[in-house]
């Protein structure tokens, strides 16, 4: 018997006066997991309606997924879900002059009994813990990691640049966008996180790793300890995480609280 606990947390953080992060986790049906986190930008109040509008797009999607996971057009309709949103976005965008160029990361997963999909535009990232270690399952897409990718940065160098939060690629910014979808496997044991760069730019990838191992506290205080470590870290940025455990045993149900 087998189970899957969520939990999400967003915070404002340290520095921000609004919080342009936007986080969903649902149970969709048939079995499946869904979760959403989108880091929205734009400035004024432009940030948090395209992060809002982008969330508010694949949660429908995703919460009519009907599709078995194993079908291999899955990752075509996970696409389509994306372009979906990235249509809402760029078109809200384009008829109000307020809102001009506003844009959003976004990092999605959608989970069965056995794999799953990532999908992802920008730099929130998808982190998956199997047997104590952690693997980053998505590529920044920023103008940094093209420039770490092509030998021109050293890991070092691109973590401290001052133009690392460039982005490449962003959703509701262009008509066209491309997407980066993959497929994974997914097993009891496993816990997956999906979160802003408030987290990741800020935290040390093994102190995530820590957190994220700890097997003693439930994945309420993990999504907890995980704010705090961004915060503790300056808290320059929103912050947010969503968290995916598939569990060995059911031990009461799932839940999930913002």
């Amino acid at each position: 018997m087998t189970g899957v606990k969520t939990a999400m947390r967003s915070h404002v953080g340290r520095v921000r006066q609004v919080n342009e992060d936007r986080v969903w986790v649902d149970h969709p049906g048939g079995g499946l997991t869904a979760a959403v986190v989108a880091d929205g930008m734009g400035g004024h109040k432009a940030g948090e309606v395209a992060s809002e509008l982008a969330v508010e797009s694949l949660s429908r999607s995703l919460s009519a997924w009907r599709l078995p996971l194993a079908a291999p057009e899955c990752e075509a309709k996970l696409r389509e879900a994306v372009l979906n949103a990235n249509a809402a976005v760029y078109e809200t965008a384009s008829g109000n002059e307020n809102y001009a160029n506003m844009g959003t990361t976004v990092v999605l997963a959608l989970l069965g009994d056995s794999e799953g999909l990532i999908g992802h535009i920008g730099d929130s990232r998808a982190y998956r813990m199997r047997d104590g270690e952690l693997l980053q399952l998505t590529e920044d897409h920023t103008l940094v990691n093209e420039l770490a990718k092509s030998g021109q940065l050293s890991p070092e160098e691109a973590a401290r640049h001052p133009r690392r939060n460039v982005l490449t690629r962003a959703l509701g910014t262009d008509k066209e966008v491309e997407v980066d979808v993959r497929r994974i496997d997914w097993k009891p044991g496993d816990r997956l996180l999906l979160c802003s760069d408030g987290l990741s730019g800020l935290v040390e990838g093994d102190l995530i790793e820590g957190a994220l191992r700890e097997r003693d506290g439930d994945l309420e205080q993990i999504a907890d300890r995980l704010i705090a470590l961004a915060l503790l870290a300056g808290g320059d940025d929103n912050v947010t995480v969503a968290l995916i455990e598939y569990e060995a045993e059911a031990t009461g149900g799932e839940g999930g609280t913002a």
